[in-house]
């Protein structure tokens, strides 16, 4: 009878474990869903093209409030296109960064101004070396606002006539945005002293980090 005792008190104790841990880990788990839903709420996104994302990205992650910024293709049709589809030349896919940012800390249009001047947005489906389609100077838009906000300040930028060629950045909703391959991503981190690096990212990286001193992280 004793034994029977011991081994209901053993069975009873151990469900009250069971319960404890799943409740803690409910409440861990909700905690993190909120967390979650906090910093979704907090941050947006932009998309930018501008020729070599690999330049765009080292740029971009140097800008305080930016939290993230992903390497990738936007603007096509064609479904989980890869580096070489879009290097073709032959898709309506444009290399571009989708950067998250706290609106607290740096605005859209702050955004905007060092996207115009870290490329030169005169340029027809091209940047410097890099030729095609897939290079075009490029902002695609979220939401309603934001298409506000850079059709705007594309035309005080048209109006001042800072470059003597007129400005070719498109404007459109965006569509179709994947990921890069994971070698595209943080790339100048990864390869700092390969030639095009040195000679083609540095020099922008040194260019922004001397014109916009203040937000830079």
């Amino acid at each position: 009878m004793l034994i029977k005792k011991n081994r209901v008190m053993k069975q009873t104790v151990t469900i009250l474990i069971i319960i404890a841990v799943t409740a803690l880990s409910c409440s861990n788990v909700i905690k993190r869903n909120e967390n979650m839903e906090n910093e979704n709420k907090r941050y947006e996104i932009a998309t930018f093209g501008s020729g070599c994302f690999w330049c765009s990205e080292a740029i971009f992650e140097r800008v305080k409030g930016v939290t993230r910024v992903y390497a990738g293709y936007a603007g096509g049709d064609e479904p989980h296109p890869d580096y070489n589809l879009v290097k073709s030349g032959g898709t309506e896919y444009a290399e571009v960064v989708q950067i998250y940012f706290d609106p607290e800390i740096v605005s859209y249009r702050e955004l905007l101004e060092i996207f115009w001047k870290t490329h030169d947005p005169t340029m027809v489906d091209r940047q410097g070396a890099d030729i095609g389609r897939q290079y075009r100077s490029v902002i695609f838009y979220h939401n309603q606002k934001q298409k506000e906000t850079a059709e705007h300040f594309k035309s005080e930028l048209e109006k001042a006539q800072i470059w003597t060629k007129p400005i070719v950045t498109e404007i459109t909703p965006l569509k179709n945005f994947y990921k890069a391959e994971k070698y595209h991503q943080n790339y100048y981190k990864e390869h700092p002293n390969e030639g095009y690096c040195r000679f083609v990212i540095t020099p922008k990286i040194e260019k922004f980090e001397k014109i916009f001193k203040d937000k830079v992280k």
